[in-house]
């Protein structure tokens, strides 16, 4: 194996794979160093996102949602199963299987483009050259360029230490293999609700502690209020805000929590308990001392706005740099830096970034929400359309949410979408495409969309900033 190459990617995350694909695609002798291990100890490509975040919580989240439509939607349908039972070692076989699926896919794809694969910790050195660690052996390896890729980690609370027995972070909460009866959940962000959705609806009795008193801050108020209801009058989640857990104490099978709300103390007995209250760069040891490397105040790797670090011909992207922890913000970036290191003039539009929470029903938003168009103070429109006023969302027994648009009130342009409801993930797209042509919401208004589809909230949405929804009371 060659030591020196035109670029070594660190890390091989959602940001990193594709950055390495990419500049291997553009002619660039590319090295990847990732130092991930399966349950079997194997090298396994893909980061947090692919081994035990954004895919396999989507395959747990798919299996419950079939458990939820099968225990209480299919008689709606005029469809009697009787008794569901639930095989959870099954579901946790599939959620693997499509894992390995995956990663061995990544796998493929290196080896098709002819990128060097080094596994081990990878470590920047001072005239870019790279150490990698692998068990005791360590060696290093050179490039022109170097993009670090090394993304981020579950941030630990000191009151809650994570065993993956009794007391799970993001990973061990996707390998429990039986339902508990009662299960705790740290933090009611998207993580903690995505998790607590999967056990909710196998039947565990879940309860979040959040301790923010307001409920999915980044999220547009009126949808947040509205989904609020959902989750708790509707799902049955327990969610108590304004929450300070202080203590915990496992014992051979419960968990003892001890909380705070304003000023009373309380205790509760689960038999799991899951810590999921955010993630932070991953760069720890990330490089030596004489490499320079410089950091911002969060400990992420500080880039300018073409993710260009302090060290000429070293970038960095992804979760371990400025912006939001997402998949798929990371993979552009590494897009992007492939394209800029030979000299193309790539565009990235960090401001129509989506954000996509999938619980049920999804919430997905994408530009500023009505509370920052406020603070901001720009003069704006908004329409908004609900799902049960459409038809096809009513065919499929979904009857909650709507599409909420904000416009420039001078412009029409728009400014940000909204949406709560079913295939918001899928929905949301076609206001990020809107958005990064600059349309305005008479562009949607004007844009014929099929019928019966979901995708007509958004054109009545689009109607509704003007006052001309054809489909509701404006």
């Amino acid at each position: 194996m060659s030591d020196k190459f035109d670029v070594i990617v660190v890390g091989a995350g959602p940001a990193g794979y594709v950055a390495a694909i990419r500049c291997a695609q553009l002619g660039l002798n590319t090295a990847c160093v990732d130092d991930w291990v399966d349950a079997d100890g194997k090298p396994s490509l893909g980061g947090t996102c692919l081994n035990v975040g954004c895919i396999p919580s989507k395959a747990l989240l798919d299996s419950s949602e079939k458990v939820e439509q099968a225990s209480h939607d299919f008689a709606n349908h005029g469809i009697s199963l009787g008794k569901v039972s639930v095989d959870v070692p099954k579901m946790i076989a599939r959620k693997d299987d499509i894992v390995s699926n995956l990663t061995k896919g990544i796998a493929g794809l290196f080896k098709a483009n002819k990128i060097t694969s080094i596994h081990g910790r990878g470590k920047l050195l001072a005239g870019k050259q790279v150490e990698v660690t692998n068990g005791k052996k360590t060696a290093t390896y050179s490039a022109d360029n170097i993009i670090l890729a090394v993304g981020s980690e579950p941030i630990a609370i000191p009151v809650a230490e994570v065993d993956n027995e009794l007391i799970l972070d993001n990973a061990g909460a996707l390998d429990i293999n039986a339902v508990p009866k009662k299960l705790g959940v740290i933090g009611a962000g998207v993580i903690g609700l995505e998790l607590g959705s999967v056990w909710n609806r196998l039947g565990s009795e879940v309860t979040l502690f959040e301790a923010m008193d307001e409920f999915l801050a980044p999220v547009d108020k009126q949808l947040s209020r509205e989904a609020l209801r959902t989750f708790t009058k509707g799902q049955g989640l327990d969610i108590k805000l304004g929450t300070m857990v202080t203590a915990t104490k496992a014992n051979k099978k419960s968990v003892k929590v001890t909380y705070r709300v304003k000023d009373e103390e309380h205790t509760e007995t689960f038999d799991k308990l899951i810590v999921a209250v955010g993630r932070r760069a991953n760069t720890k040891n990330i490089a030596a001392a004489d490499a320079g490397l410089k950091l911002d105040d969060r400990g992420r790797v500080d880039v300018d706005d073409q993710c260009r670090t302090n060290i000429d011909g070293v970038y960095a992207i992804g979760d371990a740099v400025k912006g939001p922890m997402l998949a798929h913000k990371g993979s552009e970036e590494g897009v992007f830096v492939a394209e800029l290191i030979v000299g193309q003039k790539p565009h990235m539009n960090h401001a129509n970034i989506p954000w996509v929470i999938y619980t049920h029903p999804e919430i997905a938003w994408v530009g500023i929400t009505e509370e920052e168009a406020k603070a901001q103070g720009i003069k704006y429109n908004t329409g908004f359309f609900p799902f049960a006023a459409n038809g096809r969302s009513l065919a499929m027994n979904e009857k909650g949410g709507r599409v909420k648009m904000i416009a420039d009130a001078e412009t029409d342009r728009i400014l940000g979408v909204h949406i709560l409801g079913p295939n918001a993930s899928e929905l949301i797209s076609e206001a990020v495409l809107a958005m990064e042509y600059s349309a305005s919401s008479e562009d949607i208004a004007r844009t014929i969309h099929g019928h019966p589809t979901l995708s007509e909230a958004m054109h009545e949405a689009a109607l509704s900033v003007t006052g001309r929804a054809l489909h509701k009371v404006n």
